[in-house]
């Protein structure tokens, strides 16, 4: 019995482990993801004349998961009138945010971001995205750094925390 509990304790710390090397794995995919989506909202923006909740829509329908998520609630809230859309796209961002790998410093980039959507004409407009891209690309290269950097170390720490656990409980 002694030591069905101490195998469950190694899986457990194993498993933990594994749960935040993968977080470090997809937080560069999701940048990206951000910065594609980003550069589709800019050409629709500016090439196509769309308006912001239309862009939105068409967004969810080419994004992955989590993302796409997060522009399809965007997209959905047409129906509220009178609310401004950076406030909508804060509220969302927030309530979304748990379902990320992504970082702080993403969160307020993106969230400045959402400030100036649909606010300032074409020209500015192109720019703010510009700047958040040049922003997320600097994260980019710091989560691919870490990722690098630590994926390994994590896993190996799961299992050893584990193994010192049931070798101190033994």
């Amino acid at each position: 019995m002694k030591w069905i509990g101490a195998l469950l304790l190694l899986a457990a710390t194993t498993w933990v482990g594994f749960e935040v090397a993968r977080k470090f794995k997809q937080r560069p995919r999701q940048i990206k993801q951000w910065k594609h989506a980003l550069q589709i909202l800019e050409s629709e923006m500016v090439y196509g004349q769309t308006p912001l909740l239309e862009a939105c829509s068409y967004l969810s329908k080419q994004l992955q998961e989590p993302i796409s998520w997060f522009f399809r609630e965007v997209a959905s809230n047409k129906h509220k009138g009178g609310v401004d859309f950076s406030q909508v796209w804060t509220e969302e961002l927030d309530r979304h945010w748990v379902y990320t790998s992504l970082g702080e410093n993403e969160k307020e980039i993106l969230k400045q971001f959402g400030q100036t959507l649909g606010q300032q004409d074409l020209i500015h407009q192109r720019k703010q995205v510009q700047l958040a891209l040049s922003h997320l690309d600097r994260e980019l290269e710091e989560a691919l750094s870490i990722y690098h950097q630590y994926n390994k170390t994590v896993k190996g720490l799961g299992f050893l925390t584990g193994l010192l656990i049931v070798l101190l409980l033994i």
